[in-house]
């Protein structure tokens, strides 16, 4: 964990538990798909695919349940099960348009890193009315390890034109953390109620937040 901040210049920030409110769609998304085939969602499931992008958790979940349909067959499942609930249903987490708001205000530049796809995440930032605030996007495709490592995020903050030691990263889970502090940048770890370690994560973390309506009057830009 750091002990000094230095100013930030930029902001990375993840989509899913973080921005979004969205983990609980991925929840059921997961239930329901295993539930067709007769298989309990184990408790470790969420947490264990959350750092791998799309084509990693179904070669996963192939391994791990035995599953006779190829990965392709796998996402489209995944696809038709999730695309509804982004473009219709999932919502931002309580004070985020409120600090990205304050972001643009005193222009400071921020991105989005995230292993999920655009089909779902760009249909809710658009309803949302925030999908051309971002500078840029970084998917987990883009780089060749998953969020345990610092590789989206040093992409993210080289489309930033920043270093990661003026970045501050924005994420939900240990493995996101942990990838973005391997790489330099300062972390700010964001509750959700699917984290799957929370005490760990907030051990871990350069700084825990229950709500972006903290950085509001406390800001570390």
């Amino acid at each position: 964990m750091s002990t000094l901040l230095r100013k930030k210049k930029a902001a990375i920030f993840d989509l899913d538990g973080t921005l979004l409110d969205s983990m609980g769609v991925w929840q059921e998304v997961d239930r329901v798909f295993l539930a067709r085939r007769g298989i309990p969602l184990p408790d470790d499931y969420a947490a264990a695919i959350a750092p791998m992008g799309f084509p990693a958790a179904a070669e996963y979940t192939k391994k791990r349940f035995s599953l006779p349909e190829d990965e392709e067959t796998i996402m489209a499942e995944w696809h038709t099960l999730a695309v509804d609930a982004y473009a219709n249903e999932v919502g931002l987490k309580h004070g985020v348009l409120e600090y990205l708001s304050s972001l643009r205000r005193r222009r400071i530049p921020f991105a989005a890193a995230t292993a999920s796809r655009a089909e779902f995440y760009l249909p809710a930032l658009r309803r949302l009315g925030i999908a051309d605030w971002f500078s840029s996007v970084t998917e987990i495709s883009e780089v060749s390890r998953g969020k345990g490592n610092p590789d989206i995020y040093l992409r993210a903050a080289e489309k930033l034109g920043y270093a990661a030691e003026d970045c501050a990263v924005f994420e939900d889970i240990v493995p996101g953390v942990r990838g973005a502090t391997a790489g330099g940048f300062y972390t700010v770890a964001v509750y959700d109620e699917h984290c799957a370690n929370p005490e760990l994560l907030q051990a871990i973390c350069d700084r825990y937040i229950y709500s972006f309506s903290e950085l509001l009057s406390d800001d570390i830009f």
